[in-house]
């Protein structure tokens, strides 16, 4: 039997730390119907193992959410608030992987994502952008991943109706995270 590590390029063991500096979490979510709001966290951490088997490699996460930043104060302080993610009772957003897989195009990590005390499985996509040297005599790692939340699954369920029918803010939330990790020496 081959080793699934063997069909990635560059594949590297260990265990990586994510360097916020060169990395982004950002979300999008449909607004009054007709476009969508993007913002993205500041405060984040995190480590994932990059195993012998890639199946068996793991993920952990924290998202500081008072950290949110769409551009707009305003909002961000709403969204701070108990209309949403009540960051004075739930200050962080954590996800954990459960597994990953490789039988598709793309590896998924599935996972658990805890907001506002609520833990649902939310699966990641990923697209590998690769491991190489970095100019400081470390490796570094590079990855896209992506997912889709219901807010209302996690009791974010504030919304106003539109007179023209529907709701100010969508249900769908689209994550998108743009990771660069150097390994742990």
């Amino acid at each position: 039997m081959s080793n699934p590590a063997s069909s990635i390029p560059g594949y590297i063991v260990g265990t990586w730390t994510i360097d916020q500096a060169h990395s982004e979490i950002g979300f999008s979510v449909r607004h009054m119907m007709i476009s969508k709001v993007r913002g993205r966290f500041t405060e984040f951490s995190g480590k994932f193992v990059t195993a012998a088997d890639p199946a068996d490699s793991t993920v952990t996460a924290e998202i500081a959410l008072s950290s949110i930043h769409t551009g707009n104060e305003g909002r961000d302080g709403h969204i701070r608030s108990k209309d949403f993610f009540e960051v004075e009772k739930y200050p962080t957003m954590t996800y954990r992987s459960t597994a990953v897989r490789l039988d598709g195009e793309e590896p998924v990590i599935e996972g658990e994502l805890t907001l506002k005390d609520v833990t649902r499985s939310v699966p990641l996509t990923v697209e590998l952008g690769g491991f190489g040297p970095d100019n400081h005599g470390g490796t570094r790692v590079g990855l896209t991943a992506r997912a889709e939340i219901n807010r209302g699954d996690f009791g974010i369920t504030f919304n106003q109706p539109l007179e023209t029918g529907g709701v100010v803010i969508g249900e769908k939330i689209t994550i998108q995270l743009e990771i660069e990790a150097s390994l742990d020496a």
